[in-house]
């Protein structure tokens, strides 16, 4: 699919399919006005007759235009004029896309971006409309037998704006790429079956993400190099699977030799049975998907080597499987991390904080800047906020601040949850420095606390995406999340 930037003019410019605005009063948008008055009313007929109302997100395509350049208008409702804010443009993007991917025109103009959106300028509509259409038309039909038929035709997208600001456009148009692509992987690797989205497969795409550039350089370490280190809560939850473990750490190099590096440290289980705490069977299926934080970091990594970030980034996957054999740990098993402390195993479907744990002090030999670490880690947080935000805890304000400023800004929300000291209270154990479990209440908060202990006084935060990081029902799969939020993160200057 192709992006260009179009100044408007919409009397003028050929195209198959122009994508204009109308208001829900009836108001027409500057562009449907001009292409009104060209028609001789074409459009004002259709509103008038109540054919589209102009509601946020309601499609109305017209086939006969006379004389017009454009061989079909795609209406698309705006809602009530003067109140089109950042999510209401998303939603009128995320149907204008929707549509043309029914439809078999070969290219369009959207001219949606010349409208006022609250106080979004011309980068961040550029952003919204490259973004929302790779969303809306990804499709994963990697493991079917036979090619899947992909709806519409599509091949090209001009994203009209003034002259002005169309360099601010044409930056939108470059960063959404990368950042879709990263998400496009991150969903991808999320959807793959288990037996495929191994450990040592999520080490061939780190492989590919490295060859891509002269900046990045991947060290992937085995079963035997981390019994060196003394990695043993990561250990003890790969003990009962069959596939060996695997520990990425892959590094990208755009900032000075001096810089301090941001350290993304992602969650990769690739299948979760929940180990001897085995889990219910019903979506069982589901737990394919508990490497999506692995699977964001290695998105982010991979766009923002394309986009030549001018920032140290290094990204670490502890992967491994969680499976009950006569090898597996036992619920009140002793381990000692990486850091030296002692952890008792009291559920051993609380895996993620083991491998996370030693993959934090892990990161610490880094002197990172700040530590973002990012797993599907608790049910609680789905229950405490559904999937439309994700968890987020931090022992530094000024990160979480930014973190939440980026996600408002991505539309990749998170929301942020309280890390008081007290909560660690709970995590007490009469045999061991901590258990991996502080009981049924606050148990996002208790998982946060118990990553906390391992960050030392580096800035550090917890992304924890278990209600965003697919959906279920009828089209079910990763979204990707929170690749958007992290990379408007690192392009806001980290």
């Amino acid at each position: 699919m192709k992006f260009t930037v179009n100044t408007p003019g919409a009397t003028r410019q050929r195209t198959a399919c122009a994508i204009v605005g109308i208001y829900a009063d009836g108001t027409l948008s500057d562009t449907a006005k001009a292409l009104d008055k060209a028609s001789g009313g074409l459009i004002s007929d259709v509103t008038r007759n109540r054919d589209i109302r102009g509601e946020a997100g309601e499609t109305l395509l017209l086939t006969h235009t006379g004389k017009l350049p454009c061989k079909r208008i795609l209406l698309v409702g705006l809602g009530k004029p003067g109140k089109l804010e950042q999510r209401g443009y998303r939603q009128a993007m995320r149907a204008a896309c929707t549509a043309l991917g029914k439809a078999g025109h070969i290219d369009a103009i959207n001219y949606l971006g010349l409208e006022t959106v609250g106080d979004t300028d011309a980068y961040r509509k550029a952003r919204i409309a490259v973004e929302t259409w790779h969303e809306a038309s990804y499709r994963f039909t990697t493991m079917k037998s036979a090619p899947t038929p992909q709806p519409g035709r599509l091949k090209s997208m001009g994203l009209a704006c003034t002259t002005a600001d169309r360099k601010k456009s044409l930056e939108g148009v470059k960063h959404a790429t990368a950042i879709a692509g990263g998400v496009a992987l991150a969903r991808d690797l999320g959807n793959l079956p288990p037996n495929i989205c191994t450990p040592d497969y999520l080490v061939k795409r780190a492989q590919a993400i490295a060859r891509k550039s002269k900046k990045m350089r991947l060290n992937a370490l085995r079963a035997a190099d981390l019994r060196k280190l003394g990695m043993g809560a990561l250990l003890a939850v790969t003990q009962g699977s069959e596939l060996p473990p695997r520990f990425i750490v892959l590094q990208y190099r755009g900032g000075t030799p001096k810089s301090q590096p941001v350290v993304l440290v992602g969650k990769g289980i690739t299948f979760d049975s929940g180990g001897i705490s085995i889990k219910p069977g019903p979506a069982m299926d589901e737990m394919k998907y508990d490497m999506c934080g692995a699977a964001s970091v290695l998105g982010v990594l991979q766009a923002a080597a394309e986009l030549n970030l001018r920032v140290n980034l290094v990204g670490i996957v502890p992967a491994c499987e969680n499976m009950p054999s006569g090898t597996a740990t036992r619920p009140g098993d002793i381990v000692r991390s990486l850091s030296g402390q002692t952890v008792e195993i009291l559920n051993t479907d609380a895996e993620g904080r083991l491998i996370l744990c030693d993959a934090l002090t892990y990161a610490q030999r880094f002197k990172p800047s700040v530590i973002i670490d990012i797993a599907t880690l608790t049910g609680a947080c789905l229950i405490a906020l559904g999937r439309v935000r994700s968890g987020l805890l931090s022992n530094s304000d000024e990160l979480a601040t930014a973190l939440l400023e980026a996600g408002q800004n991505a539309g990749d929300r998170a929301w942020r949850l309280p890390l008081d000291e007290e909560y660690g209270e709970l995590l007490k154990s009469p045999f061991a420095d901590v258990a991996n479990i502080g009981g049924r209440d606050a148990g996002t908060i208790t998982a946060a606390a118990f990553l906390s202990r391992f960050v030392g006084k580096t800035s550090w935060a917890h992304l924890d995406i278990a209600g965003t990081a697919w959906v279920q029902g009828n089209n079910k799969g990763g979204t990707g999340r929170p690749v958007p939020l992290l990379m408007e993160y690192l392009l806001q200057g980290a």
